[in-house]
C-alpha cells in the first residue's frame, strides 16, 4: 500500500480541519509540510532545507533515516509486530538486559512505557509504593510531561492547568541556577553548599520521612539546560540516603549519549535509586520510554504487586528499534561523538557570548545547550519576561532562523541548540553561522 500523493494545500487543509496541535493556539497555526529528511536535514514540501539544530524535541539522537534502524522494525513487524505485555519476547528481553548492562550497577530491572511522562508517572508510582510516602519533591524549572502526574512533578507553567484541590503531595525546591542567582558566589562549592543546605532545610520542614522521592531532571533540558554545580547530585544523593528518600533522574532529555555520556548523571558519578528515560531510545522511530529499577526496589516488588500496567508496555517494534538504535550508538561512537563536538559547540556558543550584547550566558554538556538572551548583560534582564511574552520576540527570532534554514525552538528567553549526534564539524559550524547572523539582528533589537 501507498499513500497517495496530497498537494501543500490538501495537506494543510487537512491538518487545519482535523488536527490539534501541541502548545499551540490552533487558529495561528501555520505548519511547515515536510516531505523528506535524511541525516540532519528535513525538507518542506517547497523544497526548503533545514538543518534540524533541536533534534526535533531533542530525541533524534542518530538522525533520520537511519536504515539499520528501520530494517530492525520492518522486520520485527513481519515477524511479531504485537504481543501483550504480560508475554514475554525476545526484543523486549534483549533490550532490557542491554539496558541494564549500561546502567550503573545498583540497577537490576526495566519497566517499559511509550514515553517520557509515563516513565515518569512510573518511576513516581514505585517510590511511593516502595517507600509507602507520599510526598515527592521536584524543581521549579523542571518539565517531566503533561499526564496529571508528571504534570505535577513539572515545575515551570506548563503545569498549571495540571494542579488541582484533588493533587496533593507535590513540593517545589529552586534550581542551582546560579547564572539568575542573586546571591554572588565565591565558588561552585560554595553555590553547592548553598543550595544542598536549602533543600535539606525545606525538607526537614515537610517532614523528611513523608518524602517519597526526589525527581531531578539530571541537567535542567528545556528550561535552559541547567547544569548542577560540582556536588550537587552527589549532595541530593547523601541527603535521600540520610532520610530513606528515592533518588529519581530523570534522563528523558539527557540520556543515551546526549551529554557525552551514556547517562548524564554520569558525568558526576552517582547512582539513583531509579533511572526515567525515553526519548534516545529509538530516537523517535517508535514510541519507547522506561524506568531503570534499583535492585532493592525490584526484589520489593517480587513479593508486592507492582501496581503499575500499559496496554503496550515493551511493545515489540518499539524493542527491536531500541535494540538497533543500542547498536547504533556503539558502532557509530555516537557518545564519544557527542562528547567531542560539544567541546566545538560550547567554543562557538563561548565566541557568540563574547561578541553579541544579547548573549547573555551559555550553558552546555556535550550536544545538548542553551544561549540565554538578555537586553543588557549588567543588569541581567532577560528579553523577555519569565511566562511572558506578548509581542512573540521569541517566535519572532525562532522563525527568522528557520527562514534561513535553521530548526529550532525556543523557552523563555533561551534558545536550545541540540543537534542529532551524528552531526559533523562542518555542519555544525555552518550551521551555528547562521545562529550569528541572527543574533546580530537580535543585537540591534535591544
Amino acid at each position: 500500500m501507498t499513500m497517495r500523493e496530497m498537494s501543500k494545500e490538501e495537506i494543510k487543509t487537512l491538518d487545519k480541519e482535523h488536527v490539534l496541535h501541541s502548545w499551540s493556539v490552533q487558529g495561528a497555526l501555520d505548519p511547515t509540510v515536510v516531505t523528506k529528511a535524511e541525516g540532519i536535514y528535513f525538507y518542506d514540501i517547497d523544497g526548503n532545507k533545514y538543518y534540524d539544530m533541536s533534534s526535533q524535541l531533542v530525541n533524534l539522537n542518530i538522525g533520520f533515516g537511519n536504515e539499520k534502524v528501520a530494517d530492525a522494525i520492518a522486520e520485527q513487524a513481519h515477524k511479531l509486530p504485537f504481543i501483550g505485555p504480560g508475554y514475554a519476547v525476545d526484543v523486549k528481553s534483549e533490550l532490557a538486559s542491554r539496558i541494564i548492562d549500561l546502567a550503573p550497577d545498583n540497577m537490576s530491572k526495566v519497566f517499559f512505557t511509550l514515553g517520557g511522562a509515563d516513565a515518569n508517572e512510573n518511576a513516581l508510582k514505585m517510590a511511593r509504593l516502595y517507600t509507602g510516602r507520599n510526598k515527592v519533591f521536584s524543581r521549579y524549572r523542571s518539565y517531566h510531561g503533561s499526564t496529571m502526574g508528571a504534570g505535577n512533578l513539572t515545575g515551570e507553567p506548563r503545569r498549571f492547568n495540571c494542579e488541582s484541590n484533588g493533587v496533593s503531595g507535590y513540593v517545589k525546591f529552586f534550581d542551582p541556577y546560579i547564572y539568575r542567582e542573586p546571591i554572588e558566589f565565591k565558588s561552585e562549592a560554595e553555590a553547592t553548599k548553598y543550595y544542598l543546605a536549602k533543600l535539606r532545610e525545606q525538607i526537614i520542614y515537610e517532614d523528611p520521612y513523608s518524602v517519597a522521592a526526589i525527581e531531578c531532571e539530571t541537567i535542567t533540558g528545556s528550561n535552559g539546560c541547567i547544569i548542577p554545580p560540582d556536588g550537587y547530585l552527589q549532595g541530593i544523593r547523601d541527603i535521600c540516603d540520610e532520610f530513606g528518600i528515592m533518588m529519581i533522574c530523570d534522563e528523558v532529555m539527557m540520556g543515551w549519549g546526549r551529554t557525552g555520556e551514556m547517562f548524564a548523571f554520569e558525568n558526576w558519578d552517582v547512582k539513583p535509586d531509579l533511572v526515567s528515560f525515553a526519548k534516545g531510545i529509538t530516537c523517535g522511530y517508535v514510541p519507547l520510554g522506561g524506568v531503570i529499577v534499583d535492585k532493592k526496589i525490584a526484589d520489593y516488588f517480587d513479593d508486592h504487586k507492582l501496581m503499575c500496567g500499559l496496554t503496550y508496555s515493551g511493545h515489540p517494534l518499539a524493542c527491536a528499534a531500541g535494540i538497533a538504535t543500542l547498536d547504533v550508538y556503539k558502532e557509530e561512537k555516537l557518545v564519544e561523538r557527542s562528547k567531542a563536538m560539544g567541546k566545538i559547540l560550547g567554543q562557538i556558543e563561548e565566541e557568540l557570548k563574547r561578541k553579541h550584547p544579547c548573549v547573555g550566558d551559555v550553558r552546555y554538556k556535550g550536544l545538548f545547550s542553551a544561549i540565554e538572551l538578555v537586553k543588557d548583560k549588567e543588569t541581567k534582564e532577560p528579553l523577555v519576561e519569565y511566562n511572558k511574552d506578548p509581542e512573540n520576540i521569541m517566535g519572532e527570532i525562532i522563525g527568522a532562523l528557520k527562514k534561513k534554514g535553521f530548526s529550532t525552538y525556543s523557552h523563555e528567553n533561551n534558545i536550545i541548540v541540540a543537534p542529532p549526534l551524528i552531526i559533523t564539524e562542518t555542519e555544525l559550524r555552518d550551521a551555528m553561522a547562521i545562529m550569528d547572523e541572527v543574533l546580530t539582528d537580535v543585537d540591534a533589537m535591544i
